[in-house]
């Protein structure tokens, strides 16, 4: 049995597939939600969940929580005197919910699809794979949230045929995702986000502002007034919630020891007044809502549906905000906290071959560019630093893509690729993945090419390989982050899958011939037609240099069509 997980900045839920349909996994509690916080008792011992979030109130400093934020990175988080990554820390949230399936099921559960925003990189997604293994989970895909809420929605409606938006604000983390409905097919064409956006900042944002009418800064308290903090923080949740369905609600703040006390002056707040105050934090949706716009080519006028994903988005400004911006009312008849790991089960039907799910295909993107290091020649000076894309973003995967460089030294016999994940122009604005060494390039005058290739698949495993054309000596790698290393048979099973998806027109020994004859003809022909026929040329090269079979095969037609105008008839069995 393979479980979904939908881990969490502020909770984390299980769902299974089974007699047909997706299935939520109670908690001991008989709970749905697992708060995703952890904190050591004073007996040494890990408590997970709602008796952590218990403890952060009046032991901050035995509580952890929003760890899920520092995925990735090399952030310690502190707790009663002991240091965790967020790995770790996440896995122990992973090992509740496993007993908790193990229980409901009444067997044992090794494997898991886990969720992650869309805009995570590779570097979260592979600590996420990391935490369930320290979980005891074999973690079989890990799948954007977005694209979960839609198989949960594609499941239950899946003849419809329209364009939908899914916006998705969680506790931590905002994604918005554009994606086609057609046939029991979910095509992702295009996802944005951004990872500290969410929820708890919208909590946030009233502390502050408690604090504030009580002459206090919220910075300030958080370091020498925590516990005045970890109280106030549960009660504007509580607040938070609160005002999604009352007009108005008072607040009792807690002293500086976090107790409760009669003759406290009670904070007034309305919903409108809330909305202001979460003002800014609703602005900042509205850079990846278009960006996502504009990646995809599409208009709002062209989006049929808004599908709500994520607690936050049952706050009532959040669906006023976006009904006003995009002029569309927002559709969450799925509940927002559940509609992920219901989506996560699913995925892990369609792994499980399952029947129900037969008629169901997920096609998903590359949130980010992938590329390498390259220098420039600017005003006579060669310049290292250069970003040069190789997989765009949004990119449908899986997906192999190949482009052309070139040495920058005389006699270089050797390139360290440097491989990077980002947007920026700059190496020194993205993230470094990984480097491959290629050696023994042939002594010669600068400009020596070589070939590299970027094989992308559906689990974020990024292969790159490069290839000398003088001497045909291949260097590849899969990339992984040290500490969050595959297995080698998983390894091995991604090259085999990912051969599947390369595409090597430039070595066939047809496409050969066709571009030698194509090279005599130039000489032939007069300097009139020479240029157009030379233009098709330059263009069914760099076709068969992208990797992309689709502009391969255009290339190709158009080559073929100007030979044909030009009186040349190619034949495929003429010799080289």
């Amino acid at each position: 049995m393979i479980v979904g997980i939908d881990l969490g900045t502020t909770y984390s839920l299980c769902a299974v597939f089974r007699e047909g349909k997706p299935h939520l996994v109670p908690n001991v509690h008989g709970r749905f939600l697992t708060p995703s916080v952890v904190a050591i008792h004073k007996d040494g011992s890990i408590l997970v969940g709602d008796a952590a979030r218990e403890t952060r109130v009046m032991h901050p400093e035995r509580t952890a929580y929003r760890f899920k934020r520092w995925m990735g990175s090399e952030q310690r988080i502190e707790i009663a005197s002991k240091s965790f990554s967020a790995p770790q820390l996440s896995s122990f949230v992973l090992q509740s919910l496993k007993n908790d399936a193990e229980q409901f099921l009444a067997d044992k559960v090794t494997e898991a699809v886990i969720t992650v925003p869309a805009y995570f990189n590779d570097l979260q997604r592979r600590a996420t794979k990391f935490a369930g293994e320290l979980a005891g989970l074999r973690v079989r895909r890990i799948v954007n949230e977005p694209t979960a809420a839609a198989l949960a929605y594609g499941f239950h409606d899946r003849h419809a045929e329209k364009h939908l938006m899914v916006v998705d604000l969680g506790g931590g983390t905002f994604d918005v995702t554009i994606m086609e409905v057609f046939e029991g097919t979910l095509e992702i064409v295009s996802t944005s986000g951004e990872n500290f956006l969410g929820g708890e900042d919208f909590t946030d944002r009233l502390v502050g502002r408690v604090l504030q009418s009580q002459g206090l800064q919220i910075e300030h308290c958080e370091v020498h007034q925590p516990l005045r903090v970890s109280r106030l923080r549960q009660i504007c949740e509580r607040a938070k919630l609160q005002l999604s369905t009352e007009e108005n609600v008072l607040i009792k703040p807690p002293n500086d020891r976090g107790e409760l006390i009669e003759e406290a002056t009670p904070f007034s707040i309305s919903r409108s007044e809330f909305a202001s105050l979460s003002l800014p934090l609703l602005n900042r949706l509205l850079h990846p809502i278009h960006k996502a716009l504009r990646d995809s080519g599409r208009s709002m006028s062209q989006i049929d549906e808004i599908i709500f994903v994520g607690g936050a988005t049952r706050m009532p400004c959040m669906k006023e905000f976006i009904t006003e911006q995009l002029g569309t009312n927002p559709r969450s008849d799925l509940n927002p906290d559940q509609v992920v790991a219901l989506g996560a089960a699913v995925q892990a039907a369609l792994l499980m071959e399952d029947r129900a799910v037969a008629d169901i295909v997920m096609t998903d993107v590359c949130p980010h560019t992938l590329g390498i290091e390259v220098s420039k020649d600017i005003g006579g000076n060669q310049l290292s630093g250069y970003f040069s894309p190789i997989i765009h973003r949004n990119t449908t995967i899986p997906v192999s893509k190949e482009g052309l460089f070139t040495t920058t030294e005389p006699n270089q016999f050797s390139v360290e690729l440097r491989i990077f994940q980002g947007e920026s122009r700059k190496v020194k604005d993205n993230l470094l993945l990984g480097t491959l060494t290629i050696s023994g390039l042939p002594a010669g005058p600068a400009g020596s090419p070589f070939f590299v290739r970027f094989t992308y698949n559906s689990s974020g495993i990024l292969e790159v390989e490069a290839v000398i054309p003088e001497t045909g000596k291949k260097f590849s790698t899969v990339l992984t982050q040290s500490h969050f290393k595959l297995t080698a048979i998983e390894i091995d099973n991604a090259i085999r899958e990912m051969q599947l998806y390369k595409f090597y027109p430039r070595d066939d020994i047809e496409n050969q011939k066709l571009l030698a004859f194509c090279e005599r003809i130039v000489g032939e022909i007069s300097p009139f037609h020479r240029q157009s026929l030379e233009s098709a040329i330059d263009v069914w090269e760099q076709a068969m240099s992208s990797g992309d079979r689709e502009f391969f095969e255009t290339a190709k037609s158009g080559l073929l069509i100007i030979l044909s105008q030009l009186g040349f008839s190619y034949d495929h069995g003429e010799d080289l």
